[in-house]
């Protein structure tokens, strides 16, 4: 399932748009047409049309909560690391700079873009951004998006430890999806895995229905899936007309190993609420993809911290990759 990366397919050339806050990537692969605007505002990519179909909802953000669970509540982990639920509220973007074919050029934003004609090509564009914690001490995350002729986007992120920063919950990147899916299929581990609940799951190709969310008496986090290698997701529903004509449209991540999960809500819906019946109506796909993941314990859900080797140390630089492909 990788993604075609040809020679052909890497000397495609892509129309680049120079806007005065965004920059738009324009190409087509096989007869699919797609279309990525990147925000020097936002912080990230805030479409990503394919064929017509948009799989954007909000610019996809560094993530470093889940909704805490009874072992993490009854270590106290929360007390600990708290500062993480912030972090992922609030982080902020504190810059921008973009590669055209591998060489860096002025960040071109007005007016800096009147330079460039309606015709620019380029092989390969590069949007990197930085951004900043709101953590005692403060640090860095970065998150690059490589584009290449044929529409792939290899996305790498990476999350500047410092000393005295608490422990992880967990670091990845976030994607909001503006619909549910239908269904994801992926090849990884069955079930629901994490680092130290591992041993149950058999590796194959699993297919997921809709977007379920564990019914654990009080919401909290569910639905990870570790050391898979490839993920699809299909949705047929839309928030502009374009989607009248009901037809499955997929999107195709890359993972190589990561971990993650697929849920109708964000970590902080499900923080927020006590019983099943208190979260919101499922609207959007909120696709996490994970670079490091705590283990969720349960030697004794009233005080056992997780073993030592399922921490995510927060002094200790953490990196990872994964692509978008259009099939």
């Amino acid at each position: 399932m990788a993604c075609t990366n040809n020679q052909a397919a890497q000397k495609r050339q892509l129309r680049v748009v120079y806007g005065d806050v965004t920059l738009g990537l324009h190409g087509d692969r096989e007869g699919k047409a797609f279309s990525y605007i990147f925000s020097y505002a936002t912080g990230g990519p805030e479409s990503l049309c394919i064929e017509g179909r948009e799989w954007l909802y909000r610019s996809p953000r560094p993530t470093f909560w889940r909704a805490t669970t009874d072992n993490d509540r009854g270590n106290q982990f929360p007390q600990r690391s708290g500062m993480w639920l912030s972090a992922d509220l609030f982080i902020r973007c504190i810059g921008a700079k973009v590669l055209v074919n591998g060489v860096e050029i002025p960040l071109p934003c007005a007016p800096e873009n009147n330079r460039y004609s309606e015709n620019e090509k380029a092989e390969t564009v590069e949007v990197i951004y930085t951004f900043e914690t709101i953590t005692r001490p403060q640090t860095e995350v970065t998150v690059s998006y490589r584009v290449n002729g044929n529409g792939e986007m290899k996305v790498d992120v990476c999350y500047h430890g410092k000393e005295g920063l608490p422990e992880l919950p967990v670091f990845g990147l976030r994607m909001v999806m503006p619909t549910c899916a239908d269904k994801y299929v992926y090849e990884g581990l069955s079930g629901e895995t994490y680092p130290d609940r591992k041993a149950g799951g058999e590796t194959g190709v699993y297919e997921v229905q809709g977007l379920p969310v564990t019914p654990y008496l009080v919401p909290q986090d569910c639905g990870v899936h570790m050391d898979t290698e490839w993920l699809k997701i299909y949705r047929s529903t839309g928030l502009d007309n374009s989607w009248r004509e009901k037809r499955e449209t997929v999107l195709h991540f890359e993972l190589d190993g990561l971990a993650f999960s697929c849920l109708p809500y964000t970590a902080c819906e499900l923080e927020n609420a006590t019983h099943m019946e208190e979260l919101p109506p499922a609207r959007r796909t909120v696709l996490c993809i994970y670079g490091a993941v705590r283990g969720v314990g349960g030697i004794d859900s009233w005080g056992a911290d997780v073993e030592e080797a399922y921490h995510v140390s927060g002094e200790k630089d953490i990196s990872f990759s994964f692509r978008i492909c259009i099939d």
